[in-house]
């Protein structure tokens, strides 16, 4: 039996009916029944609404790349759609021709995916991936020293500074404002969108959730507080006398240090690094993302994007729930 994209609904999640007794193999134009041998690699597609026209688009890279697919199933998960291919091969070339094409959605191409069904980890970022602002900006707007801060910032999260360099550079200008607005910042402290839902979700399979911030402790403590992680990793400020001294303290969670601390943590729960993820959208998370057995750039600068395993940018943190259920 075979089936046509034409004869197939606009949304890909109406196909669920035609896949529940049958798996599909795409081959020379249509999907005959049929199963690929063996596993080179991975598609999803994912959108708010997966619309027939990612199928269309990502078809015409697999043939012209030569790759079979099987499709194995479209669901929706934290509402939002997706549908999963086996590859019969998989290429950083292939990768990048059908992230592309991925003009309305987001597409992970990867060699592997992690199982749901195994113990697992995921590691994140904290700003601008977990929250929505990145803190020691908003410390900085506070304590009257914002412009000069926040272009620091800027150039770190591109690459463009070493990040500790950078950090120190930045706290520094901090000296002399009063602790307290760290309390104010944290007031409103806005969650990405999907965190709750993510968490919620790990939670659920029996994962590990774990914060490694190049923030401060108060801010990542008030998370674990508030979504119950597991554990997490950031930089203390120096206060004296209730004032920021413009110094930090310890060690400096940089890119280095969040790839150490996503292998200890896997090992600590005796998980593979296949099993765990890491998310993030700046310069210093690039180590991370290439370390776990899933990396995922959230709405990252344009270098992490060029680099990371996987780029979500029409959907947030729940996108990580999906492909986490892809398979």
């Amino acid at each position: 039996m075979a089936l046509f994209l034409n004869e197939l609904h606009e949304r890909v999640v109406q196909w669920q009916g035609v896949l529940a007794q049958q798996t599909y193999l795409w081959q020379q134009g249509k999907w005959i029944a049929g199963q690929l041998p063996a596993t080179g690699g991975w598609l999803v597609l994912l959108a708010e609404q997966l619309n027939k026209q990612a199928f269309v688009s990502s078809l015409q890279v697999l043939d012209e790349a030569g790759v079979n697919a099987e499709l194995c199933k479209v669901e929706t998960v934290a509402a939002r759609e997706l549908a999963v291919l086996r590859l019969s091969s998989w290429s950083p070339a292939l990768k990048a021709a059908l992230q592309q094409q991925a003009t309305g959605w987001d597409v992970a191409c990867v060699p592997e995916l992690p199982s749901s069904n195994q113990p697992g980890l995921v590691l994140m970022d904290m700003d601008s991936t977990a929250i929505q602002i990145e803190c020691i900006d908003e410390i900085a707007a506070l304590a009257g020293v914002g412009e000069e801060v926040a272009a620091v910032t800027r150039a770190a999260m591109e690459g463009a500074l070493p990040f500790s360099e950078s950090l120190r550079r930045r706290v520094a200008a901090l000296a002399g404002a009063d602790a307290s607005i760290i309390d104010a910042v944290i007031d409103r402290m806005p969650l990405m969108p999907g965190l709750t839902e993510l968490v919620t979700g790990l939670k659920a399979m029996g994962w590990k959730v774990a914060i490694a911030s190049g923030g401060f402790v108060p801010f990542a403590r008030h998370l674990q507080h508030q979504l119950g992680l597991d554990a997490v990793f950031a930089n203390t400020l120096e206060i004296v006398d209730g004032k920021l001294t413009g110094r930090v303290l310890g060690d400096i969670v940089d890119a280095e240090a969040k790839a150490r601390i996503l292998e200890t943590l896997a090992q600590q729960h005796g998980m593979a690094l296949s099993q765990t993820v890491a998310i993030g959208d700046g310069a210093n998370d690039l180590h991370m993302l290439a370390k776990a057995g899933l990396g995922v750039a959230l709405h990252a600068k344009p270098l992490v994007q060029e680099q990371a395993p996987v780029c979500l940018n029409q959907l947030s943190l729940e996108g990580v729930l999906g492909l986490l259920r892809a398979r």
